[in-house]
């Protein structure tokens, strides 16, 4: 997605300010997190109707991007 800014707002007085898909409270989180749990796009667009494809792969995108701005700490398995 080149441009998934257009489609996700973080507002102070919207869910905590949690990045949430523009006009609605679904957090990105929640799409992500339904992602990771092996939901399908489809399931995700019939729990949420007021989502498109587009704003699923604006989340991903957007959770891509986070994963570039910080690290988080792995066990590395191997190592001594």
């Amino acid at each position: 997605m080149k441009d998934w800014r257009a489609r996700i707002s973080i507002d102070p007085n919207v869910c905590h300010g949690a990045p949430c898909i523009k006009g609605t409270r679904i957090m990105i989180w929640v799409i992500v997190d339904c992602l990771a749990n092996e939901d399908s796009v489809e399931d995700i667009l019939a729990a949420y109707p007021s989502l498109t494809r587009e704003d699923v792969q604006a989340a991903l995108a957007y959770a891509a991007e986070m994963t570039r701005e910080r690290v988080l700490p792995v066990e590395v398995s191997g190592t001594s």
